[in-house]
C-alpha cells in the first residue's frame, strides 16, 4: 500500500526552522487574508464589472462553498500525494487563481475563478498546521502553535482594512495581485525546506460516493447560509429546498463515510473525547467570535456614522494584544493545563461582549476600543489551547485529517455565526422599531419637540423621515446590544464543555503528538 516507507523525521533547526516558519506564515496570512479582503470591495468590483451588489456577493459565495468542501478532504487527499506536494500545489495554484481573478473580464469570470481559488486554498491552513508542528521538537510545540494561530487570528482583522485601502487607492484586481509574489515565495521556501521530509504516501482508492454527497450537503448548506438573508431564510422556496437537501444528503453522507473502509473523511475521529470536545467547543467559540467581529463594523458604519476605513481602525487593535500574548501562551501551554487557559479566554470574551452590551448612540472611540483592546487577550488564549486539546492523543498519521476536519467545523461554524448574529440583529432591530414607536404617539413630549426641531429646517415629511432615522439608530443599537450580550452568555455556557475533555499533560498535549507528524 505504501509508496514510500515511513521516515521519522527530526525536528528542523536554525536557519531552516525559520524560514520554513516565515514560509508557511506566510501562506496561512495570504489564505485567511482572502477569505475577508474583498468583502469591503464588493461595491467597486460590482460597479465595475456591471452588476447589482447582490450578484456580487457571489464573489464572497463561490470562495466560502468551495473552500469548505475542500477542507475536509485534506486528509485523504494528503495520504494519496503527500503532505509537501500537496500543500506546495495548493499554493501554486492559489497564486494562479489569485492571478486570473484580478484579470476577469466578467463577473462570472470572476465567480468562477473565486470558486477555484477557494477550492485549491482548502488544505493550505491544516497542513501548514501540521508542517509547522513537525518542525519544531515536542518541547517547542506551544510556540509553533502561538506562530501559527498569530496568522489566522491577524489576517481577517486585517483583510477589510487592506482590502478598503487598495480599492480607494490603487484598484481592485490588486487585492488578487498581491498573492503572487507572497505565494510564489512561500511555495518556494517550503519546497526547498520540506521536500526531503515528504510523508507517507498510500494508493488509497477513491471515495466517490462519498465526495459526491460531500460536495452536495456542503454546497447546499454553505449557499443556504450566504443566500438566507437575501431571500428572507425560510418564508423563500430556494432556501427551504437547500435547507433539504443539505439535511438529506447530510444523513446519506453520514452512514456512507462510517460504513466506507476508505472514507474521503475520517469521522471515526469524533469518537475521541478531547476531538470532539475541542472541535465544538473551538467552533462555536469562533462562530459567536466571528458573529460579532461582522456586526460591530456593520453597527458603526450604517449607524454611527463611521467610513469603512474609521471602522477598520476601530477593530484592528483587537489583534495587538493577541500578538503579545500568543507567543508567551505558546510556551507555557505544555506546563499549565489547557482547559484552565480556555475557560480564561471564554470569560474574557464573555467580559468584552458584556461590555460591548452596554454601548449606546453616545459612545465615543475610546469607548469602542477598550472592549477591542482586551479582546486581544481572549484571542491569544483562544485558540492555542484548544487546539492542543483537540488534538490531544492523535496519531502523527491521523493529524492532517483531524486537523482539516477540525478546521472545517470551525469554518462552517463562522459562516453560521455570521448568518445568525445579522439575521438576529435586523429581526430585533424590527422589534424595538416597534416598541419605540408606540411611544411616539400623538401628544408625546419628546417626539413633539423632536418633530418641532427637525421642522425648522425642513418640511414635515422631512422633519418624520429625520425622526424615523433616530428611532432606527436607537433600534439598531439596542439590537446590536441584545446580540453581544446573548453572545456573552453563550461563551460562559461553553466553559463546562471545555472541562469535558482530558487532554495529556506532557508535551502540550495534542500539540506533541502533532510534532511527530514529520
Amino acid at each position: 500500500m505504501s509508496a514510500t516507507p515511513p521516515v521519522p523525521h527530526a525536528p528542523l533547526q536554525g536557519s531552516a526552522r525559520m524560514w520554513g516558519t516565515l514560509a508557511l506564515s506566510a501562506a496561512t496570512f495570504m489564505n485567511v487574508l482572502d477569505t475577508s479582503i474583498a468583502n469591503v470591495s464588493l461595491p467597486a468590483i460590482a460597479g465595475d464589472l456591471g452588476v447589482s451588489p447582490n450578484q456580487g456577493t457571489w464573489v464572497i459565495t463561490s470562495f466560502a462553498v468551495a473552500n469548505a468542501i475542500s477542507v475536509p478532504l485534506t486528509g485523504w487527499l494528503s495520504q494519496r500525494f503527500g503532505q509537501v506536494r500537496l500543500f506546495v500545489a495548493s499554493v501554486l495554484l492559489f497564486v494562479l487563481a489569485s492571478w486570473m481573478c484580478g484579470l476577469a473580464p466578467s463577473m462570472p469570470a470572476l465567480i468562477a475563478m473565486r470558486a477555484v481559488q477557494g477550492f485549491v486554498a482548502g488544505p493550505m491552513i491544516p497542513l501548514s498546521q501540521s508542517m509547522l508542528l513537525g518542525s519544531y521538537p515536542r518541547a517547542m510545540a506551544g510556540s509553533a502553535m502561538a506562530m501559527w494561530s498569530m496568522t489566522v487570528l491577524v489576517a481577517p482583522v486585517v483583510g477589510p482594512l487592506l482590502g478598503g485601502w487598495i480599492t480607494d487607492n490603487i484598484s481592485w484586481p490588486w487585492i488578487f495581485y498581491i498573492n503572487v509574489p507572497v505565494g510564489v515565495l512561500a511555495a518556494l521556501a517550503s519546497w526547498r525546506i520540506y521536500a526531503p521530509r515528504e510523508s507517507t504516501i498510500r494508493k488509497l482508492p477513491i471515495d466517490a460516493v462519498g465526495l459526491a454527497l460531500l460536495v452536495v450537503w456542503v454546497g447546499a448548506l454553505q449557499m443556504m447560509l450566504d443566500l438566507g438573508k437575501e431571500h428572507d431564510w425560510f418564508h423563500s422556496g430556494l432556501i427551504v429546498t437547500l435547507a433539504a437537501l443539505a439535511a438529506v444528503a447530510f444523513a446519506a453522507f453520514l452512514v456512507w463515510e462510517l460504513t466506507e473502509a476508505h472514507p474521503v473523511v475520517d469521522l471515526k475521529l469524533f469518537a475521541l473525547r478531547n476531538f470532539w470536545g475541542g472541535t465544538v467547543a473551538t467552533s462555536v467559540g469562533y462562530g459567536l467570535f466571528f458573529g460579532n467581529v461582522v456586526l460591530l463594523p456593520l453597527w458603526l458604519q450604517q449607524f454611527m456614522g463611521y467610513t469603512a476605513t474609521d471602522a477598520g481602525l476601530v477593530t484592528a487593535p483587537v489583534g495587538l494584544l493577541a500578538l503579545l500574548l500568543s507567543p508567551i501562551v505558546g510556551k507555557t501551554v505544555a506546563r499549565v493545563d489547557p482547559r484552565r487557559y480556555a475557560t480564561f479566554a471564554f470569560l474574557v470574551f464573555g467580559v468584552v461582549l458584556w461590555m460591548r452590551s452596554r454601548f449606546n448612540t453616545q459612545a465615543d472611540m475610546g469607548t469602542i476600543l477598550v472592549p477591542t483592546l482586551i479582546q486581544g487577550v481572549a484571542m491569544a488564549f483562544f485558540f492555542i489551547p484548544l487546539s492542543t486539546i483537540t488534538l490531544s492523543g492523535i496519531a502523527p498519521e491521523r493529524m492532517p485529517a483531524a486537523s482539516g476536519l477540525t478546521n472545517f467545523v470551525r469554518i462552517t461554524a463562522g459562516a453560521i455565526g455570521t448568518s445568525v448574529s445579522t439575521t438576529l440583529w435586523e429581526n430585533r432591530a424590527a422589534l424595538h422599531h416597534a416598541q419605540l414607536v408606540e411611544h411616539l404617539q400623538q401628544g408625546d413630549e419628546a417626539a413633539r419637540q423632536a418633530l418641532q426641531l427637525f421642522q425648522g429646517v425642513g418640511s414635515a415629511d422631512q422633519a418624520l423621515a429625520q425622526l424615523n432615522r433616530l428611532v432606527d439608530q436607537q433600534a439598531f443599537m439596542l439590537a446590536a446590544n441584545d446580540v453581544f450580550y446573548g453572545s456573552a452568555v453563550l461563551f460562559m455556557l461553553l466553559i463546562p464543555l471545555v472541562w469535558v475533555t482530558r487532554p495529556r499533560q506532557a508535551g502540550a498535549g495534542g500539540a506533541e503528538a502533532a510534532a511527530g507528524a514529520h
